[in-house]
């Protein structure tokens, strides 16, 4: 198994390395070898699974020392449980079907070679990310990932919005992952192993309190990593526009790979977190899935109420991290991933139809010229919102059964956050399909070629009976937890009874608006919506204030140390040798042959007084 997994890894370098440096030029072979590589991944992560069964359930780990400095031991590995090997099945299947969907979408690009070997590199990092056996192959993989989401987001990097985005996506995760890095560094400090098995079996169980008082600051700074790479309050600014890279791109990072990862983490390392810390990452996930719903009501652009959307659910998955049920949140994940990545295909079949065109408004009528996109797109809607039986249903459901146990108050806003995230869906699923034609590209549209339809169908078909798999059981028991639905019918009914109403509520605004009614009534409220309520300008004035308060502070510094005390000191003491060297330069023949002989006598009294004395 381990020799699998080795192969799995480092099948999408060696795409990313053939088509970088040998079949550049041959766009057939390029989408080829990026698809294969994933595929093959996808049919070893089954043989995976099988075994891992019939292995009932046993922990297989390969590692070998990669470096070593005292008691510093840094190790390279592969380490398959219930939760590596669900984690291998949605990226490369999800993955695969996102690289089977781009070979159409992308056909007219020039970039067509280069984006299927970025793809293969994102695939590649994601997945070392997820066979990692400690934290410090774990945080390489997840700069990697970091790296290879820069490329994709900027792939169109001659549009500046495009180049922008991924600079800001970059550089907003690397403030999340200096604290990640520091959470690591303390961990090693007081535990003196970053090893996952050694951490979660040896240690934790003999010792659960290795990590003393700084416990607490030790898993928060851990949880800053999943702050930036699955986008939480404060640092979600940067994934509404990362919808500036291609749709597949989009719908890869939203769904099976770089937004996944936080969560993932969070519940790899699940046994290092306190009470306390897990008390703050329940409300910064609550908070999260909150403002992103709110945001999400009032966004024109297709793909940035989905980006909202995804801020939105992965709010609800660190929520049930944080209140202790990481189960359920790789339940949600799974699910989520397939109608996520069905969505995003969706939109991007319908944006492709219009001529790249993403404003809702310039669509409508879809319904009988987009027939298989219209289908599967109401169906991962409908999942989204949790309806009975599809998969979203049961995932939301667990998180929200949850939340109830832990927090009434995290309970009511998840709630409220189904209604509002029926309401946002609804008003995207009605303007887009329903109704007239709002412009001209919508009433010429066409369906979008069967290579493009068939990764829809088959995510449709996932996203309705993925509920049924006993996901959440499956990582239970490799997490040793056991799962409790005390409240799963209160939840479900709510959840249904929240759902309802948002639906309702969308059908009663946009059923058949020509224009955005609440812009016309409310124009303040949908004005504060739609500017994301002014988070991201927030956080522009910080950055802003917090760079030039540090650019005077280096400008007085320069001027006070530098110019002051080292330029200026030294221009003075230069100054003073000088003229006390011209005291000594009088022209006077009979001063210098005195000191000339003061200068004798000195040597003299050092070469030979010393040894008479």
């Amino acid at each position: 198994m381990q020799t699998i997994a080795w192969i799995l890894l480092f099948l999408p370098l060696l795409a990313t390395l053939i088509i970088t440096f040998a079949s550049r030029q041959n766009r057939k072979l390029s989408a080829h070898l990026s698809l294969g590589a994933v595929g093959i991944g996808f049919l070893l992560s089954v043989w995976l699974f099988a075994q891992h069964l019939l292995d009932g359930s046993a922990v297989a780990q390969s590692t070998a020392t990669w470096l070593s400095a005292g008691p510093l031991q840094i190790q390279f590995g592969v380490r398959l449980d219930s939760l590596s090997i669900l984690m291998l099945l949605v990226v490369t299947g999800v993955g695969g079907l996102i690289h089977w969907y781009s070979r159409a979408y992308m056909a007219k690009d020039k970039g067509y070679s280069r984006y299927f070997a970025c793809l293969s590199f994102f695939t590649f990092a994601m997945l070392g990310v997820v066979l990692s056996a400690d934290f410090i192959q774990m945080f390489v993989f997840w700069e990697l990932v970091g790296v290879s989401s820069y490329l994709l987001i900027g792939f169109w990097f001659e549009k500046s919005a495009a180049a922008d985005a991924s600079k800001k996506a970059f550089l907003t995760n690397r403030i999340g992952d200096f604290g990640f890095l520091l959470g690591i560094l303390m961990i090693w400090g007081f535990a003196g192993t970053l090893n996952f098995e050694a951490l979660n079996k040896s240690l934790l169980a003999t010792n659960p309190e290795m990590l003393g008082g700084l416990a607490t600051i030790a898993g928060l700074l851990i949880f800053c990593g999943a702050v930036g790479k699955s986008a939480q309050f404060p640092l979600h600014i940067w994934l509404p526009d990362a919808m500036e890279g291609p749709t597949p791109v989009s719908a890869l990072i939203h769904a099976a790979t770089m937004v996944a990862a936080g969560v993932y983490m969070l519940c790899r390392a699940f046994p290092l977190f306190t009470p306390e810390a897990l008390t703050v990452i329940a409300w910064i996930g609550g908070v999260t899935a909150l403002l992103a719903a709110l945001m999400a009501l009032q966004q024109d652009d297709v793909k940035r109420i989905l980006a909202y959307s995804t801020l939105s659910q992965l709010g609800y998955m660190v929520m049930a991290i944080g209140v202790h049920a990481p189960a359920a949140a790789m339940f949600h994940l799974t699910t989520h991933a397939f109608f996520k990545a069905l969505l995003f295909l969706g939109a991007g079949s319908v944006i492709l139809a219009l001529g790249h065109k993403q404003n809702i408004w310039k669509m409508g009528g879809l319904r009988a010229r987009m027939p298989t996109t219209y289908r599967t797109f109401l169906i991962g809607t409908l999942a989204l919102c949790g309806l009975f039986p599809l998969s979203g249903f049961f995932s939301k459901d667990a998180v929200l059964s949850a939340a109830a146990e832990g927090n009434a108050i995290l309970f009511g806003i998840g709630i409220l956050v189904v209604g509002l995230t029926a309401c946002y869906m609804f008003r995207l699923f009605l303007v887009v399909f329903r109704g007239s034609p709002r412009s001209n590209a919508a009433a010429q549209a066409v369906e979008s070629p069967g290579t493009m339809r068939w990764p829809l169908v088959i995510l449709a078909v996932a996203s309705c009976v993925a509920g049924f798999f006993g996901i959440e059981g499956f990582v239970a028991r490799a997490l040793g937890m056991e799962t409790s639905h005390n409240y799963a019918v209160l939840a479900g009914a709510l959840s249904l009874f929240a759902m309802t109403m948002g639906g309702s509520v969308a059908w009663a605004l946009y059923g058949k608006a020509e224009t955005d009614p609440v812009r016309r009534r409310l124009p303040v409220l949908s004005s504060i919506l739609r500017d994301r309520l002014y988070l991201d300008a927030i956080c522009e004035m910080l950055v802003l204030l917090t760079h030039e308060t540090l650019s005077h502070l280096a400008i007085r510094l320069d001027r006070l140390v530098l110019s002051g005390f080292a330029i200026r000191g030294a221009q003075g003491a230069a100054n003073l040798a000088g003229r006390m060297l011209r005291m000594l330069q009088t022209g006077n023949l009979q001063t210098y042959a005195f000191l000339i002989a003061v200068g004798i006598v000195i040597l003299i009294y050092a070469v030979v007084g010393r040894q008479v004395l």
